[in-house]
């Protein structure tokens, strides 16, 4: 008997798992999932617990998204022992494997700056709203704020969902300006970047938007500490920002896990050959989701379309046979912009977000980087293709590889 660990049971270890039970011959394969908790969160519905989700329409248990015939171990993961193929958990017990599939996400650690997670104003007047806890006390707070300044701060990147903020910003202040007090709240995004974006296309498109809400933009700001005495953001370069609600992306890390197991970066991703998804250090180890450290986002999108590429890939490694897939990056995201409309990108290592319509060139419905009530519910839409579609392993109308159908290149 062939034995497949997959390590975490969010988004891509979900999905693989459930597709890789449809594939391998039930007679020769067990698959075993592991994770710490049993409780499988949406994670884009962190954006709209602030505003109007409630939060436990989130959460479902891990188990009963899982195919019968998958294991599920519920414990933490200490460290993962290649040489002998096992897997330590927290409680003292291993695991071995055959094949190992390390999909156990990022995490903000606010730890990492100075005045953030050990500052007084932490959960008070510094949020954030990447964790469910996060986005539940965030919304206390919003609930309770009537004027004063608000920043939405990305502290660097790499970050899960890097549209996330920008989004947070656009329905912040389309949730004022509902209220009437928006003349009484001052909104200011604040990036590492030199831009409201990573690419020029969307950086100016986005940018103009922040614009056309009043909201200002800080780029280019590295912070350094949270004053939280003056509430003010400071950065390297001795620039401060006042606030009276500071809505800040913490750094994103891997696992603890991963940096222990000596096979993650500074920053605990995992390398891997950025088409296959395999480790660069061991054969019988891939990676799937937010673990590895491929330069694409870090999104539910880039999963579900790696984990299609992946699977073919998996069953030929198993054989020992050349990989035949090769993922291109490819990441579709929706942006809330706010008055009920969402933009949305479409993009992969090689070629930036661009304008134009998706999937179908002229007929859309989807309208590239510009706000659509199109795509805003398809936003909305996708709470319900991710539960009853995405996780069970349904095959989706739309390619794992980037189309440039509908797209416009930018005159030079």
């Amino acid at each position: 008997m062939n034995k497949l660990l997959i390590l975490g049971a969010g988004t891509a270890g979900t999905m693989a798992a459930n597709h890789l039970l449809a594939t391998l011959d039930k007679s020769a394969w067990s698959i075993t999932v592991v994770d710490q908790d049993t409780e499988h969160r949406y994670q884009p519905g962190y954006l709209f617990i602030p505003f109007w989700m409630k939060p436990e329409r989130v959460v479902k248990d891990r188990r009963e998204l899982l195919h019968d015939g998958i294991e599920f171990v519920e414990a933490g993961i200490a460290k993962v022992h290649r040489e002998e193929r096992e897997v330590e958990l927290v409680d003292g017990r291993r695991l071995s494997y055959d094949w190992l599939i390390i999909a156990s996400g990022t995490r903000p650690d606010p730890t990492l700056v100075d005045g953030m997670a050990d500052g007084s104003l932490w959960r008070d007047k510094v949020h954030e709203f990447y964790t469910y806890e996060g986005s539940v006390a965030l919304k206390k707070s919003l609930a309770e704020f009537t004027e004063g300044r608000i920043l939405v701060h990305i502290t660097e990147m790499p970050i899960k969902c890097p549209v996330a903020p920008l989004e947070f910003a656009f329905l912040v202040e389309d949730h004022f300006r509902k209220q009437g007090i928006r003349h009484k709240v001052d909104i200011t995004y604040v990036t590492p970047l030199d831009g409201a974006f990573t690419k020029p296309v969307a950086s100016k498109e986005l940018g103009g938007l922040l614009k056309d809400r009043s909201i200002r933009l800080a780029a280019d700001f590295a912070v350094e500490r949270i004053d939280n005495e003056a509430q003010k953001l400071v950065a390297y370069d001795g620039r401060e920002l006042p606030f009276d609600l500071l809505v800040t992306i913490p750094p994103n890390v891997g696992q603890q896990f991963v940096m222990d197991s000596g096979l993650g970066n500074d920053a605990g991703f995992v390398p891997v050959d950025k088409h296959t998804l395999r480790s660069v250090v061991d054969e019988r180890i891939f990676v799937l989701g937010d673990a590895s450290d491929i330069p694409t986002s870090k999104a539910g999108s880039v999963a579900h379309f790696a984990v299609e590429e992946f699977i073919d890939n998996f069953v030929a490694a198993v054989d020992g046979r050349p990989l035949p897939n090769a993922f291109d990056g490819h990441a579709n995201c929706f942006i809330e912009s706010g008055r009920g409309q969402a933009m949305l990108l479409d993009f992969n290592y090689d070629t930036q977000p661009l304008k134009g319509t998706f999937p179908v060139p002229v007929v859309g419905p989807m309208t590239l980087l510009k706000p659509s009530r199109a795509n805003h519910l398809g936003k909305l839409a996708f709470e319900q293709i991710y539960w009853k579609m995405l996780l069970p392993g349904h095959k989706l109308p739309v390619s794992s590889h980037m189309s440039m159908a509908g797209k416009r290149q930018p005159k030079e």
